[in-house]
């Protein structure tokens, strides 16, 4: 049996795009007879407000969608990211970095998919851990894997190529974990075999195969669906003002037409499905 998750933050509202991206894993698990899980990722410090959370429930059942069991919290799970660090310093895979954004910016030769690529500047200096993130020596933690792989299901079979992102933050100065080793760990201990999620995040995806070679962690397939994006091209966010769930919600909308809409790919004037899979617009 299939195991699906939706995994918003409660940072913000749910707009189209996230009740999109429930809708193809809620219907995916229950085309096959799964299980649809609802996770809350709430570890983002003082921008995660309980107040979403039940606002996020009210919207996944005006759509119709229901999940299976009580919903899972980040928050309850700290100990388990602080251990999984533990685990891979002993296996001296993290060193301690106190760059900037603008002295990485700087001071780096390439672009990635999270843009300037890190280039090691802290790897091998004496940095005073309290005040530091800690990164993943990417090129070591490679040599101990050998090549890995992972599949999507509209993709098909990837060579994991984690080093585009070059030494990733795995446990932030400011917050537990980053997104990077939450999200892994979170899928497997919600027993996800099929992660669906928006293709913008594909490229993260190399990152995630990794740490689950390096921690021995079982490996789900991926489906990385379209995203809803606007006119100039851009996904669909709420940080630039799109229309919330909840407000037309209140405002007296048909939930579940607005969902049958979305699976005929009916779309409010102005909005489009990306194509593709490999990379975000």
């Amino acid at each position: 049996m299939i195991r699906t998750r939706f995994a918003p933050s409660p940072n913000g509202p749910l707009h189209l795009g996230h009740a999109y991206a429930a809708m193809v894993a809620h219907d995916t698990a229950r085309a096959r007879g799964g299980a649809f899980i609802l996770r809350i990722e709430d570890i983002d410090g003082a921008r995660s407000r309980p107040e979403f959370v039940e606002e996020f429930f009210r919207d996944l059942e005006w759509l119709g969608l229901a999940w299976d069991g009580d919903a899972v919290f980040q928050s309850h799970r700290l100990a388990s990211y602080a251990a999984a660090g533990e685990r891979l310093r002993a296996m001296g895979l993290l060193y301690p970095c106190t760059c900037t954004r603008a002295e990485i910016a700087a001071a780096a030769h390439e672009t990635g998919p999270d843009g300037p690529v890190y280039p090691g500047t802290c790897r091998g200096r004496e940095v005073d851990p309290a005040q530091a993130a800690w990164r993943l020596d990417v090129a070591k933690a490679m040599t101990l894997t050998g090549p890995i792989e992972w599949v999507d299901e509209e993709a098909g079979a990837q060579i994991a190529t984690p080093q585009a992102f070059g030494d990733v933050v795995l446990l932030r100065k400011d917050l537990p974990a980053s997104y990077h080793l939450a999200a892994t760990l979170d899928d497997t201990a919600d027993g996800i075999t099929l992660v669906t999620r928006g293709m913008d995040l594909f490229p993260a995806t190399h990152v995630h195969r990794l740490l689950q070679a390096l921690l021995d962690l079982p490996v789900p397939t991926w489906l990385h669906h379209p995203l809803l994006i606007e006119p100039d091209g851009r996904k669909l966010a709420k940080r630039r003002g799109a229309p919330s769930l909840a407000d037309r919600r209140r405002a007296g909308e048909d939930g579940a037409a607005i969902a049958r809409a979305l699976r005929d790919g009916l779309l409010p004037t102005g909005l489009s499905l990306s194509q593709g899979v490999h990379q975000a617009p």
